[in-house]
């Protein structure tokens, strides 16, 4: 979607710019080589993870969206991957030995229910709400646990995809596929004592597929509703001294309706969405020796997007859609190199990376005019992971990151050093822990100190696991909310801006029945968010700017059951329930619902046939009307999707689904149709 979108177009962005806020960060480094039996870079022992915790001991984790027992596409591994995560503590850890919440989203779970974009992937996960403009494509935010969609942290095999060239400084969802994801987790909480700005609502991690095994060729092929025709094509494979990993995808929709008929000016056309991505991803690691291992990742997505704008009446003050179309050109280029060196008999492992991201956005409008954006990012980083005894390890790092936003009239660039430690511990037996602190030195606003503390504690008779977290977040101002003027429009960056901060906490439990065949479970949250950034006017001299005004809480509960029905039928159940608060209005955050639920079941009656299904439900919310900009309530909605997917040989797999099975209408945001029902059948080989 376009910046005059954005920012300054037709939705007033004024008052767009109130309910979301925007960061320069530096985050602590996740590695792109987690070494367990998770996909990961690395290529050495799967067992040299630096890990101070003990094998998961729980057959299905709470924390973990249901994952099919059988799939079209498997993970090796002597280990289910949703039985991990990494995002908690930096380390690979069993989910059940976590205190944050957590879910794991694993390839299969993502191939069984055939979702291609990321934005359809988070879409089931507790604690998340997901926004987008139209169908595929249509810029997307995510508000986590009811926090503003900028305080989201998003690292794609450990590379901070935040966009500088932004006002808020944040991630588009919309424009990533999902075709070469080998895992996704959401860390909800804040999180900033370990991965620096922008995580005031938690983290999202992606990691891509990794080689293993002999040489493999994946292809895939599909088409359906709304013009769509989608391909994937992958080679891949390794030895234990090397892997290598390549991909492409490419996704393309031609015909999305989007905008409501009833917004339309009489006798004007309505023109559906088209949208169009490629993206090419790859991944190499390489044992130089027994204890140097070289990384190399790279991704590159190139997306375009034909939409209908809006244009604004100055005499009703009021929008309507434009009676033509524009287009954005999305460019994004991330990239890690990363040297792994081991040594103490492989109690130290030490970790220096590289980054780099590039984003260009080429937004074009025949009447307003063209216009560009680039954000760039250099980070430097290294951390190291020490086992200090049986049940104890220590991680410290340090980093150094510069990033420069040039955009029309503008250009601006700082830098930003962060250092941190965590330590994690066994403190007695079943009580594990684990504690981090960080500090950032900006160049423009100085020092910033975090932390976060997150027990548990099993107890084995019963099967029940408790568990809790607290700590603090910070979200920088970004280089546009300080630097980018709009004197035409009598709007002004403020330089002087100060972080948002918070400080949260999370308390809960999970118990397993049925001698680990079930499993349920609650948590309740709370974010206290202080000088939140906010537009402001000045009436004397009608200038607009920002400034740290604003306050807020946010605080709900998170509750699931998770079971497995029979041994070829499993079902998990989640509900949110999330208010969210202007303190000092009392008002009601913008998109926030006070209620979403959502089934997921899993059916394999054959060893060929996988058939899933899911159920989501988003209860009412409030939005700001895109005609007329006053607040109202998006009434409540429920999606239904299926799909299926039969092995016809080992190598050979056709698939079909139907998502929105009802056709639900329904907007979200308001005035942007969500699509209707579509179908889709595809087929798959493996060499």
């Amino acid at each position: 979607m376009s910046r005059a979108f954005q920012f300054l177009g037709s939705r007033a962005t004024i008052a767009w710019s109130a309910l979301t806020f925007a960061s320069i960060s530096a985050q602590a480094q996740v590695p792109t080589t987690p070494d367990t039996e998770l996909p990961a870079v690395n290529v050495t022992d799967q067992n040299d993870n630096g890990s101070a915790r003990k094998t998961a001991k729980s057959r299905n984790s709470g924390q973990q969206i249901s994952t099919p027992s059988a799939s079209a596409s498997g993970s090796s591994g002597t280990q289910d991957p949703g039985e991990i995560a990494v995002s908690p503590t930096g380390t690979p850890e069993p989910v059940d030995q976590i205190g944050s919440s957590v879910t794991v989203i694993t390839s299969k779970q993502i191939e069984a229910q055939q979702r291609r974009t990321l934005p359809d992937v988070l879409k089931m996960v507790p604690g998340l709400n997901v926004v987008q403009t139209g169908g595929p494509g249509g810029q997307t935010s995510v508000f986590m646990r009811g926090t503003n969609s900028n305080h989201t942290k998003v690292l794609i095999d450990g590379i901070d995809v935040s966009d500088p060239s932004t006002p808020n400084r944040t991630f588009d969802f919309g424009q990533m596929l999902a075709m070469d994801l080998e895992r996704v987790e959401v860390l909800r909480g804040p999180q900033s004592g370990l991965y620096g700005a922008d995580a005031l609502g938690g983290v999202i991690l992606i990691y891509t597929k990794r080689g293993n095994g002999p040489p493999k060729v994946n292809t895939m092929v599909e088409g359906g509703s709304f013009g769509t025709f989608n391909q994937a094509a992958s080679v891949s494979g390794g030895t234990d001294r090397y892997n290598y990993y390549v991909n492409i995808s490419h996704f393309r929709a031609d015909d999305i309706p989007v905008t409501p008929k009833d917004l339309l000016q009489p006798g004007e056309p309505r023109f559906a969405n088209r949208y169009d991505n490629w993206t090419y991803s790859s991944k190499v690691g390489v044992d130089v020796t027994k204890d140097v291992t070289v990384n190399l990742v790279a991704r590159y997505t190139d997306g375009t997007i034909h939409f209908t704008g809006d244009s604004y009446d100055p005499f009703t003050h009021s929008s309507f859609p434009s009676p033509y179309q524009s287009g954005a050109d999305v460019d994004d280029f991330y990239s890690r190199s990363e040297v792994v060196w081991r040594s103490l008999g492989g109690n130290l492992t030490n970790y220096f990376g590289i980054n780099y991201s590039n984003s260009q956005t080429d937004n074009i409008d025949h009447v307003a005019g063209n216009s560009y954006y680039q954000g760039d990012r250099v980070k430097y980083d290294w951390r190291s992971v020490l086992k200090i005894a049986p049940g104890y390890a220590l991680v410290t790092g340090a980093e150094h990151q510069n990033e420069q936003l040039n955009g029309p009239d503008v250009f601006a660039g700082e830098w930003n050093n962060g250092v941190y430690s965590e330590l994690q511990a066994e403190v007695i037996h079943n009580l594990f822990a684990a504690a981090n602190v960080r500090y950032d030195d900006n160049e423009n606003f100085g020092g910033h100190t975090t932390w976060r503390v997150a027990p548990t504690y099993l107890i084995e008779a019963t099967g029940t696991k408790i568990k809790g977290s607290i700590g603090t977040g910070f979200k920088a101002p970004s280089l546009s909310q300080r630097f980018q003027d709009y004197p035409a429009f009598f709007f002004y960056g403020n330089p002087d801006l100060k972080p948002e901060e918070n400080t949260g906490y999370d308390v809960g439990f999970e118990q397993q029945i049925f001698g680990g065949c079930a499993q349920f479970g609650a948590t309740y949250f709370r974010n206290d968010l202080t000088d939140l950034i906010e537009t402001t006017y000045d009436p004397t001299t009608f200038i607009s700017t920002y400034a740290n005004v604003g306050k807020a809480k946010t605080d709900g509960v998170e509750a699931f059951v998770a079971a497995d029905l029979t041994t070829d039928l499993r079902m998990r159940a989640d509900y949110t329930y999330t208010q969210a608060t202007n303190e000092d209005t009392g008002g009601w955050l913008l998109r926030r619902p006070h209620n979403k639920a959502s089934v997921a079941l899993d059916w394999t009656p054959t060893d060929k046939l996988l058939v899933t299904g899911s159920v989501l439900y988003y209860g009412d919310s409030l939005d700001i009307d895109r005609a007329t900009f006053v607040n109202e309530i998006l009434p409540s909605f429920t999606v239904v999707n299926v799909a299926a997917d039969y092995k016809l040989t080992d190598r050979l797999s056709v698939y079909g689904r139907i998502d929105n099975l009802f056709n639900e209408h329904y907007e979200i945001p308001d005035g942007f149709l969500a699509t209707g029902i579509g179908a889709y059948a595809g087929i798959r080989f493996t060499n």
